[in-house]
C-alpha cells in the first residue's frame, strides 16, 4: 500500500463513481481501477461496492477512508512545514462555520489571517451544524464552530462564547408596532413564526422555552437557510428568533427588519470551537483557532457583536 493508492481511494469515495474519479484524478479509468484492485488484494477485504449507479464504500471501506483522509492531511501539513521560508507561516486550514456565526466573524476573520499570515491559506466552509459536525467527523475539516459540547465526543472542544437570542420582526410597524422595545413569550408565540426545522438545535432550544411556559408557537414555515429565513421576514411573512449575527445583512442585502430583545427570558446558545483529532495540531491550526477567539473578542469589545458572552 502507497500513498498514491490512498489518494486514489479518497477520490473515489468522495466522487462516488471510478468514472468521474479518473477524471478528477487526471489518471485513465483502466489503471485507477488497477490501483484499486492492487488496494484490496493488500487489505484483504472489498471496500467498495459496485452498482450502475456508480460505487460506495463499505464498511470496512468506510473505516479506511476515514483514516486515510487524516494520513493525508497529516501529509500536507508536513510537507507544508517543511516548506517554510524563514518566519513564515504558511499551510492550509479548512474551518466549519455555521452560517449566523459566519455572519459575525467570517470577513473579520479572513481579513485578519490576509493580513498577518498571507501563507496561511484560510478554507471556510459554511453550512448547517449536522453538516460541519459531519464534516469534521470523516476528516475534511480541521476546525469547526458548532454549538453542543457533545455533537461530536471524540473530538476536542472548548467553549468560545455565548449568544443571546432575539426575536427578528420586519422593519416598520406592519407585524410589530415600531414602538415596542421588547417582546414577550406570549407576544412571540402569537406572532407567525418562521423558524428551523425541528432536527436544528436552535429550534429545540427555542420550542423548549416555549413549551416550559405553556405555550404554543404559532410556526407558519420551517426553513433551514438563515439567508432566506430573514429574506421572508425582510418580505413581512413572519418573525423568526436567532441570535443578532442573523440580523447583520451582508454585502448587497438591505436590512429590512429590527432585533427586539425577548422580555421575560434570556434564551442563550453556547459556541464550541471544535479541533480535529490529530496528535499535534499543525502551527496554522493554532494560529487560526487563536485568531478566531482574538476576532470575537475585537467585535464584542467595539460592540459589534450585540448579545454575545465571552467566556473564559
Amino acid at each position: 500500500m502507497d500513498l498514491r493508492q490512498l489518494r486514489y481511494f479518497v477520490g473515489i469515495v468522495e466522487s462516488g463513481s471510478v468514472t468521474r474519479a479518473s477524471r478528477q484524478l487526471c489518471i485513465a479509468q483502466p489503471a485507477l481501477s488497477a490501483q484499486l484492485s492492487k488496494l484490496e488484494a493488500e487489505v484483504g477485504r472489498t471496500l467498495l461496492h459496485r452498482s450502475a449507479k456508480g460505487v460506495a464504500p463499505t464498511d470496512n471501506g468506510l473505516a479506511l477512508y476515514h483514516h486515510a483522509r487524516v494520513m493525508l492531511r497529516q501529509l500536507e501539513q508536513a510537507l507544508s512545514v517543511a516548506r517554510q521560508d524563514g518566519g513564515d507561516v504558511q499551510g492550509v486550514v479548512s474551518l466549519g462555520l455555521p452560517a449566523s456565526t459566519l455572519s459575525a466573524l467570517g470577513l473579520p476573520l479572513v481579513r485578519q489571517i490576509r493580513r498577518k499570515y498571507p501563507g496561511i491559506l484560510l478554507n471556510v466552509v459554511e453550512g448547517l451544524s449536522g453538516q460541519i459536525a459531519q464534516m469534521m467527523r470523516i476528516g475534511q475539516l480541521d476546525l469547526a464552530v458548532l454549538f453542543a459540547l457533545d455533537a461530536l465526543p471524540e473530538l476536542k472542544a472548548v467553549e468560545l462564547f455565548e449568544e443571546e437570542l432575539f426575536v427578528l420582526v420586519p422593519e416598520g410597524g406592519a407585524l410589530v408596532d415600531a414602538s415596542r422595545e421588547s417582546l414577550s413569550l406570549r407576544e412571540i408565540a402569537g406572532l407567525p413564526l418562521i423558524l428551523p426545522t425541528g432536527s436544528h438545535g436552535l429550534r429545540r432550544r427555542v420550542c423548549a422555552e416555549f413549551e416550559r411556559r405553556g405555550l404554543v408557537p404559532n410556526v407558519v414555515a420551517e426553513i433551514d437557510s438563515v439567508a432566506l429565513v430573514m429574506d421572508c421576514v425582510c418580505d413581512g411573512m413572519g418573525a423568526t428568533i436567532k441570535p443578532m449575527p442573523a440580523a447583520t445583512p451582508g454585502a448587497g442585502q438591505r436590512a429590512g427588519w429590527r432585533a427586539l430583545p425577548i422580555a421575560d427570558a434570556r434564551i442563550t446558545r453556547r459556541n464550541y470551537l471544535y479541533s480535529a483529532a490529530i496528535c499535534m495540531p499543525s502551527q496554522p491550526q493554532m494560529i487560526v483557532a487563536r485568531e478566531l477567539r482574538d476576532v470575537t473578542i475585537l467585535l464584542v469589545d467595539a460592540g459589534q457583536w450585540p448579545g454575545v458572552t465571552l467566556l473564559p
